[in-house]
């Protein structure tokens, strides 16, 4: 599993011109699945989600103090296979990416792992496998990339 986690001042998903989630201050998400990740890939993706000190401590400025798991800050998960994209020539090979029922319900489990260990109202998600137009304001920049394998 791969995750692209960017710290960000806000976030939204549009699908089909309406919003359907949307962030204030936390971190927005990207999420690949490849064909044999397992419950332990997303729990390790899910740890390194929550439990990283991305945000500065408010009382005192210290930087890279508090996670947003600390802070109660939200999250917004988006599905994104194009993680696991890798080039052939000129084009673009897909089949490391779980298939897509599949994907869908690995990516719902792991969208409510991370509800369960956060705060329900306070992580959203994308839709999986439509076209979405993503807008954030990145808050830094500040952007990590995680991987299961590694």
């Amino acid at each position: 599993m791969r995750a692209v986690v960017q710290r960000v001042k806000n976030a939204s998903v549009v699908v089909d011109g309406e919003v359907i989630s949307e962030i204030g201050k936390g971190l927005c998400v990207l999420v690949g699945i490849k064909e044999d990740d397992t419950k332990d890939d997303a729990e390790m993706i899910r740890r390194r989600i929550l439990t990283t000190r991305f945000f500065p401590d408010p009382d005192s400025g210290k930087m890279w103090a508090k996670s947003v798991k600390d802070l109660g800050l939200e999250v917004l998960l988006v599905s994104q296979f194009t993680l696991y994209g890798k080039n052939k020539g000129t084009k673009i090979d897909f089949h490391r990416a779980m298939a897509g029922h599949k994907a869908e319900e690995e990516f719902e489990h792991f969208v409510q792992s991370v509800k369960n260990d956060h705060a329900p109202e306070l992580v959203k998600e994308g839709k999986f496998g439509a076209m979405m137009d993503v807008s954030l304001v990145n808050d830094g920049p500040v952007t990590m990339e995680y991987d299961s394998a590694n």
